[in-house]
């Protein structure tokens, strides 16, 4: 499950060289090699262990699953798998295509697929993003919420031999197969298992790159692996270099010293023309941004309280601010979802209604009809030490403050580091609402709505429940037939819109600079770089 910053404080010890500095752009790089800003991974980079941005990169790299998502679409295509068949939208059966292999020339079969899944899903091995294999038979027995595994192997996972193996499924999911295309299920070879270390200090796999170094703090290199199955990269490489700042990133973009750089400063977008010229992205991406509420809370959760969710959505003016201080990098948001999915994916930007529109003199009513905020006063809390967060959330309460006639009844709450913050949030610290946000695992629906909003979720934050959404979401899951899937997880939604325990601010584009010596330069719809399309003057 991936949050917005998707950031971590966890070292990753058994990857420690030599630290560099933290811009490194004007080191020596290989010909051919793309330059390109990134951040040191949360963990080592264990498929199954990574759900943050930096080592998400990475693993889109050099691995390749089941499935891919189109770069331009983020439709599901088959990659190692030749298909993937169900009767009963529980039972499937795999099959993959011959002639994949590992980098170190191992072969990728069904056991390379089936031990991985098994080693991701066990609970000693302390795999965060295990979760993902909770609709697997077995899963239970061998992730236990409570006491020790009654066994090591997912009783849903069998090999028939080494190009077929089925899956089992403890419930009906008829769009299982597409979120077969996340890092989390991807193969693993022999020598992660044999020589754990070894393979954890340059790690590999049977995508189109390799880790050939890695200096922590400073940069990765990869290279083109040789034997990777479909075509090429259209470079010799990507070294991937450590940014501590996206203003530095930027105007070492900007001087030459770096080919792209995927995070581009709100206070630098005024600059853009002048800067870079036409060498810019902004395209659409799965990433939305939210205002969650303290739903543990009382004095927000009762009819009172949905009043006042109700009127601070109104008098939030998303027009203006997206277009004032994001300059159109941001689009209002309209539901829970993303535009990236498309009308037959789940999207539909009629489900919040008048409850995302602008209309300060409804909201001040509202507002007063709940007997204003709790405590007095609307504090919004955020990280300041990311995300340029002061400003929106500033702009949020201007306009709060502008609808009620009051100064300071809407105050940003600057918390110091995003560790602290997330701190914070897990211990149910804050009285008031609380920057929130979602970048998509895989482009389904069900991954904007069941990882936050579920009860008991692991990303619900708020701790907000509601029995009658939780149903749609399993009624949703169960369903056999996709297009009817998708119409329960929509009526799930509309929940949403009934009880606001987050308003929807706007939906975040992807955004990169780029420098005059690479081309072919574009984002997917994770907004994370094409690198293998990339081209390279010498």
């Amino acid at each position: 499950m991936r949050h917005v910053p998707r950031t971590g404080a966890a070292a990753l010890a058994l990857l420690l060289v030599v630290p560099w500095l933290a811009s490194c752009g004007a080191t020596a790089t290989d010909q051919g090699v793309v330059r390109a800003k990134w951040g040191d991974p949360q963990n080592p980079l264990e498929p199954a262990n990574t759900n943050e941005v930096n080592g998400g990169k990475v693993l889109d790299m050099i691995f390749r699953g089941l499935k891919v998502y189109n770069p331009e679409t983020a439709v599901p295509e088959y990659a190692v798998a030749q298909s993937i068949t169900s009767d009963d939208a529980q039972n499937f059966k795999v099959k993959l295509k011959d002639g994949w292999k590992f980098a170190d020339g191992e072969k990728v079969t069904a056991h390379s697929f089936v031990n991985a899944w098994n080693y991701a899903a066990y609970l000693p091995n302390a795999q965060i993003s295990a979760d993902f294999f909770h609709y697997i038979d077995g899963y239970d027995a061998v992730h236990p919420t409570e006491g020790a595994p009654k066994a090591k192997t997912l009783s849903g996972l069998k090999v028939q031999d080494d190009l077929n193996f089925t899956i089992k499924l403890n419930q009906k999911f008829s769009l299982f197969a597409d979120l077969l295309g996340y890092a989390a299920f991807s193969p693993l070879p022999e020598k992660f298992f044999t020589d754990h270390d070894g393979w954890l200090a340059k790690p590999f796999g049977n995508g189109p790159y390799q880790v050939t170094n890695y200096d922590r703090g400073g940069r990765m290199q990869l290279r083109i692996n040789e034997r990777y199955k479909e075509a090429k990269p259209r470079n010799k490489g990507v070294d991937l270099i450590v940014y501590t700042d996206d203003n530095t990133a930027y105007t070492d973009v900007v001087a030459g010293q770096l080919d792209v750089s995927d995070a581009v400063p709100a206070e630098q977008l005024s600059n853009l023309h002048a800067d870079v010229g036409n060498r810019f992205i902004n395209t659409a991406a799965g990433i939305i941004q939210t205002l969650m509420f303290p739903m543990y809370d009382k004095a927000w959760n009762n009819a009172d309280g949905l009043k006042v969710r109700q009127g601070v959505s109104l008098a939030i003016n998303r027009e203006q601010i997206t277009d004032k201080i994001f300059q159109g990098t941001r689009q209002p948001a309209k539901d829970w979802t993303s535009p990236v999915l498309g009308d037959k994916g789940g999207y539909d930007p009629t489900i919040c209604g008048d409850r995302c529109a602008y209309d300060p003199v409804r909201a001040k009513k509202l507002i007063e009809e709940g007997g204003g905020f709790p405590g007095g006063k609307l504090k919004i809390s955020y990280n300041a030490d990311t995300g340029n967060h002061k400003q929106w959330v500033d702009a949020i309460c201007n306009s709060v403050n502008r609808a009620l006639g009051k100064s300071g009844a809407c105050v940003g709450n600057p918390v110091g580091t995003f560790a602290d913050f997330r701190t914070q949030i897990q211990s149910k610290k804050f009285d008031g609402p609380f920057r929130s946000g979602w970048q998509m695992d895989y482009p389904l629906i069900q991954n904007f709505l069941q990882p936050v909003y579920y009860t008991n979720a692991p990303s619900n934050d708020g701790k907000w429940t509601d029995k009658k959404f939780d149903a749609l979401i399993d009624k949703a899951n169960a369903e056999a037939d996709p297009d009817t899937a998708i119409g329960d997880f929509q009526d799930a939604e509309r929940i949403l819109a009934q009880q606001l325990p987050a308003i929807p601010l706007w939906y975040q584009n992807g955004t990169a600079v780029y420098g005059t010596r690479v081309h072919d330069v574009k984002l997917n719809p994770f907004s994370v770089p094409v690198f293998e399309e990339m081209t390279v003057d010498d």
